[in-house]
């Protein structure tokens, strides 16, 4: 049996709308209409209808919960989705590895600090989700800070054009 968190990419404690929201993207990703695998958008759409309705949520998570303790000791790694990266190995420190570690999602053990610099896209979008709102003032400091590191990278004076002869 497949994870439907692992499925849709979502911390098991995730709200709807963030189910929703991973849901939405993965099916535009997915879907076999725009080139996507078939197989994968079957996936991803038991696990929404799973994971969508609370009563069916509830005996799923009873029933995941189960079957884990049963395998505590027996604990297999899962196998990294392709197309998304995996989450940084526990102490890694670097000098963008700061600020608030996410506990959800795809980039769940990533610090906001880290993720600016992998995908500022993902956290532009994040900072206007429900569940990214309380890191939305962190969010938009790390990305100015590094549109201000941007800009100073750049060159100034320079037009590219030639002058005339």
């Amino acid at each position: 049996m497949s994870d439907l968190y692992e499925v849709l990419q979502v911390h098991r404690r995730a709200e709807l709308d963030v189910i929703r929201a991973a849901y939405r993207a993965l099916a535009r990703k997915h879907h076999p209409d725009f080139g996507g695998d078939s197989a994968r958008m079957v996936l991803i759409n038991d696990a929404w209808q799973v994971l969508s309705d609370n009563v069916a949520r509830s005996a799923y998570d009873a029933q995941l919960a189960k079957s884990q303790s049963r395998r505590a000791t027996d604990r297999m790694v899962p196998a990294p989705i392709a197309g998304y990266a995996p989450a940084p190995a526990r102490g890694a420190t670097s000098a963008g590895d700061s600020g608030t570690i996410i506990d959800f999602g795809r980039y769940a053990g990533w610090s906001v600090g880290r993720l600016v610099d992998h995908d500022p896209d993902y956290l532009e979008w994040l900072a206007r989700t429900p569940i990214g709102r309380r890191l939305s003032t962190e969010i938009e400091a790390v990305l100015a800070r590094r549109a201000s590191q941007t800009q100073t990278l750049r060159p100034t004076g320079t037009t590219g054009r030639r002058g005339r002869h």
